[in-house]
């Protein structure tokens, strides 16, 4: 059964926005505070992270224009490198979205366990009991089918939009203080350059994700034209949220406070509204951690779909039901990987590294694609398709950059980026037993 196209523009849109806001935001910036003590120096850095991103994104626009399919950013690599490696960058980013997903399910439990679960469960017990529960809700959502979790996608999304808008829109009608006597805090034990490249790590992880949007390239009605418009229009939105409720947090409680409070939205509410305040900015805030867990659930699959298309992988990661569009192994395999990585990862601080060193190297690598693709694909009619202005400029500043904070990731953290490495190799590992084995099998 082929996947048939349904999804508009405007479920694109959702997505891209989904596939970048998850939890993060409201959480890495006190990651970011504290390697950035100077406010001017925490803004630019927030700034220069939305415009390398934007840079990526006006690149996988242009990968996704050239080569719409389903797992596009599996079959991209395939096409313009070779399965093998393919498989290996894939695989990995395969577990690692999952660990992203189950690093915002975590900070979306920790906003709500303070105010759902019982004094004995305030701790990260209860933090998983929500977490693992959250997760399981949305994997049933996802069952029902491609358009109905495009529905319930467009929904989560748009009230998330509105939650930031609101909580902004609040901040600055309020008379909460401009926290003036934070302008001159000092300076964190880093030197500024050290603490601007480590920062990038959390800002990059937070606007991260835009790039799984071509992986919908076989959902996506006229997709080399609708893709492209989705992932620009999408990421203008990102930006320009992420600096309002940045500045925000920074209006009321200034570099201290946003260091000291890891729910960052919750604490803004409760300095507005009062403890009432908090709890519904909680609640709020759960909500929308389904849109970004919905997402992923809908686009990793996809993955996997291209992998056993290739014969990587086994044909039942392939099968898609006929009335739903939902590929039910799949979808159940990414969330029982979800599920096992909430089990043995108890924080999102813990997770972050290895995430970044991960999503570094797979996007920095995929956007090399975009000067082979260009190659392969000349026969296309540009007239028709998404093209990038600046031309070799953007994906090159995006990829040096990427390369930069690989190398802050390695000096910052060794042995995660050790531990990683060594990850990517064993995917290889398992490409080649794979194939050997299937040309075992052929051989009379």
């Amino acid at each position: 059964m082929d996947i048939i196209p349904k999804l508009s523009r405007f479920d694109l849109s959702m997505i891209v926005i989904s596939l970048v806001i998850g939890m993060g935001i409201f959480a890495t910036p006190a990651e970011v505070s504290v390697s950035l003590s100077n406010p001017f120096l925490y803004f630019a850095a927030w700034f220069f992270g939305g415009m390398i991103s934007m840079c990526g994104a006006l690149t996988f626009a242009e990968i996704g224009a050239r080569y719409p399919t389903t797992g596009g950013f599996y079959k991209a690599f395939s096409y313009c490198f070779h399965p093998a490696f393919a498989f290996m960058i894939n695989w990995i980013l395969v577990i690692s979205n999952a660990a992203s997903v189950a690093a915002v399910a975590l900070i979306g439990a920790e906003y709500m366990n303070p105010v759902i679960m019982p004094p004995a469960l305030q701790n990260d017990t209860g933090v998983k009991i929500i977490s693992i529960t959250s997760v399981l809700i949305l994997y049933v959502i996802s069952l029902l089918g491609i358009k109905m979790s495009a529905r319930t996608q467009n929904v989560l999304t748009l009230f998330k939009i509105g939650m930031i808008l609101l909580l902004c829109t609040a901040v600055f009608k309020s008379n909460a203080p401009f926290a003036i006597s934070h302008l001159n805090h000092p300076h964190a034990s880093r030197n500024n350059l050290v603490g601007f490249g480590v920062s990038l790590i959390a800002i990059f992880f937070t606007y991260g994700g835009y790039q799984q949007t071509i992986n919908f390239g076989g959902d996506s009605i006229n997709a080399k034209i609708n893709v492209p418009k989705a992932i620009f229009r999408g990421m203008l939105v990102v930006i320009s949220l992420y600096m309002i409720i940045n500045f925000a947090y920074y209006y009321v409680l200034g570099i201290d406070g946003i260091q000291h409070r890891p729910a960052l939205a919750a604490t803004l509410a409760g300095v507005l509204f009062g403890a009432t305040g908090y709890k519904v900015i909680s609640l709020l805030m759960f909500v929308s951690v389904l849109a970004f867990i919905n997402v992923n659930i809908m686009a990793n699959p996809r993955v996997y779909y291209a992998m056993a298309d290739d014969g990587i992988l086994p044909a039942i990661f392939k099968h898609i039901n006929p009335k739903t569009q939902v590929q039910e192994f799949g979808l159940s395999f990414f969330v029982a990987a979800v599920l096992i990585i909430l089990f043995f990862v108890g924080s999102f601080e813990k997770m972050m590294s290895y995430v970044m060193f991960f999503d570094t190297v797979g996007l920095s690598t995929a956007a090399l694609s975009i000067f082979i693709l260009r190659k392969k694909t000349k026969h296309i009619d540009v007239n028709s398709i998404y093209t990038i202005k600046w031309y070799p400029f953007i994906p090159i500043i995006f990829i040096t950059t990427y390369w930069l904070v690989t190398l802050s990731i390695f000096i910052e953290n060794p042995t995660a980026a050790l531990i990683c490495v060594c990850t990517f190799a064993v995917g290889l590992v398992i490409y080649f037993i794979t194939k050997f084995s299937q040309k075992q099998k052929a051989t009379p």
